[in-house]
């Protein structure tokens, strides 16, 4: 097997990960080290299933910094480029960056990059951070074009967008047609509406009662499935109790079929994050299914960026229910041709962008220079 040249470090291995990881381990002969823990609770891939995984990282945290423990033996070897996670709080890092430009080798950032709130302390750090890298690639447009705005060179960046698992997801889709599993649990034809990721208390999932009980009250029936764990005893079920419209939500609970969920998010009218939306922004649209987030672009996550304002989803304004119901009426309201071209829209946006092989080619071209 052709040696490798390209080394990515990372500071955990996220499930979603996976598929990314695995395809840049078997197209680019990508070898991995990968850390072994973060501060908070995270889903992790088996990390010797993957191809091209080389060893597990011990990482030693202090307050919020840490160090990855044997994290700069792999400068040593024969890689050319190396990926990080391009996380300023990773000491180890910043001496693997600086290594690697005395050596003539090549790191690479893969970033949020800018999020648009940050602090005078945090905008220094962040562009000397950024300035040692030879390549940043960038989960969005919207960070690159502030990065822009702070004197990063715009050539160096590159948007690499996020994906989940593209491939699985595109044979689901492929054998999806509408179901009435909605009408057959409500018992009404009324359109329904999808909040699928933890039930915690960010994700403000009582705006969604309210602008449910808003919409009642102008005439307008519509039905909310909660597809998530509580993590938090948010109880969204007893505050629609209060509210009289505890017959128009089910809680369906977690669930971890893609197939499933894949009917779900296909059958529903839209999917709503009224908190922020991440992954779930991708998930719904590789099944054909429009989002609504909030518009306070500083506090949402890279993903917003799939959603195309009146064509792939919408914005409304941030903490605004009655903002909120007003767009809700727009998406209830769609008959099925206008729902059939929305579910092509989300497709196209996730097929041209959102997927691991757009991915692949980003990675490729920067390794190829």
């Amino acid at each position: 097997m052709k040696q490798s040249n390209i080394c990515m470090i990372t500071n955990i291995g996220p499930h979603y990960r996976y598929p990314i990881f695995n395809l840049l381990g078997e197209a680019l002969n990508t070898d991995f080290y990968i850390g072994d823990r973060l501060q908070f609770e995270i889903k992790t891939f088996d990390y010797h299933a993957l191809t091209g995984y080389k060893k597990t990282l011990h990482n030693v945290f202090i307050n919020k910094f840490y160090w990855q423990k044997g994290s700069l033996r792999p400068l040593f070897g024969h890689y050319k480029y190396f990926i990080l996670d391009g996380e300023p709080f990773c000491l180890s890092s910043w001496v693997i960056i600086l290594l690697a430009r005395l050596m003539g080798k090549k790191a690479i950032a893969w970033t949020h990059g800018w999020y648009g709130r940050e602090g005078a302390v945090k905008r220094v750090v962040k562009k000397f951070y950024y300035a040692l890298h030879s390549k940043l690639m960038v989960y969005n447009e919207y960070s690159i074009n502030l990065m822009e705005q702070e004197g990063i060179d715009r050539n160096k960046m590159v948007c690499i967008a996020n994906s989940l698992d593209s491939d699985k997801d595109m044979e689901i889709r492929r054998q999806l047609v509408p179901t009435d599993i909605y009408s057959k649990h409500f018992n009404n034809s009324d359109p329904t509406i999808i909040y699928c990721g933890r039930l915690q208390k960010i994700k403000k999932l009582d705006m969604l009662i309210d602008a449910l009980v808003e919409l009642k009250a102008e005439g307008i029936n519509a039905n909310i499935i909660f597809v998530g764990k509580d993590t938090e005893q948010v109880d969204v079920d007893r505050y629609a109790l209060q509210r009289g419209v505890s017959q128009q939500i089910w809680m369906y609970g977690p669930c971890y079929d893609d197939t499933v969920l894949g009917q779900l998010f296909y059958d529903a009218a839209i999917c709503v994050s009224p908190g922020h939306v991440g992954l779930t922004a991708i998930h719904a649209l590789s099944f054909g299914c429009p989002v609504i987030t909030h518009d306070n672009f500083a506090y949402q996550a890279p993903e917003f960026e799939a959603i195309k304002p009146g064509i792939t989803g919408d914005f409304f304004h941030h903490n605004d229910t009655h903002d909120l119901v007003r767009v809700l009426k727009k998406w209830l309201g769609q008959n099925d041709g206008q729902r059939n071209q929305t579910r092509s829209a989300a497709f196209d946006e996730i097929d041209s962008k959102w997927n691991i092989h757009y991915q692949l080619d980003i990675i490729r071209k920067i390794t190829n220079d």
